[in-house]
């Protein structure tokens, strides 16, 4: 695995969140609270940050000072760089399992960094997770560590 930032915060209790990219209204605001409590709590949570609700939620969390752990399912050469205060700060790990070399992500991609951040979470929020698609699969997988919003 490939990191920048403060890897000390892998040692944390870890929460993943989740989000197919095609979601209900009701799943956004669901998540949108969701986060907002996270922020509050100080809560260390780790996600892609890919889906349109994701990156929403990372924007809320950003505003806050607890823990973030952003996955990429490419390498690490193109970050925001509004990141960069938030790495300085040593609040912010952006991980990746992936050389630099690889440039966009894929379907395939994106299913194994999610397999990856789920593995590293004690616990797995899902906002909203299509009927048949590859983040209902994963959850099937690790059931004993899901909870649905």
């Amino acid at each position: 695995m490939h990191s920048i930032g403060n890897a000390a915060l892998l040692k944390l209790r870890k929460v993943a969140f989740l989000c197919s990219r095609k979601f209900p209204h009701e799943a956004a605001e669901k998540a949108y609270d969701w986060a907002e409590a996270q922020r509050a709590a100080g809560t260390c949570v780790i996600s892609g940050y890919h889906s349109p609700i994701e990156k929403e939620v990372l924007c809320r969390l950003l505003r806050g000072s607890q823990p973030i752990i952003i996955a990429l399912a490419q390498g690490l050469h193109r970050l925001d760089p509004e990141w960069e205060r938030h790495m300085t700060a040593g609040r912010l790990l952006v991980i990746s399992r992936y050389a630099q070399s690889v440039s966009h992500p894929c379907e395939s991609k994106c299913y194994q960094r999610n397999k990856m951040m789920i593995d590293l979470a004690d616990t797995i929020v899902i906002a909203h997770a299509s009927p048949g698609g590859s983040l209902e699969r994963l959850c099937s997988e690790h059931g004993d560590k899901v909870v649905l919003l």
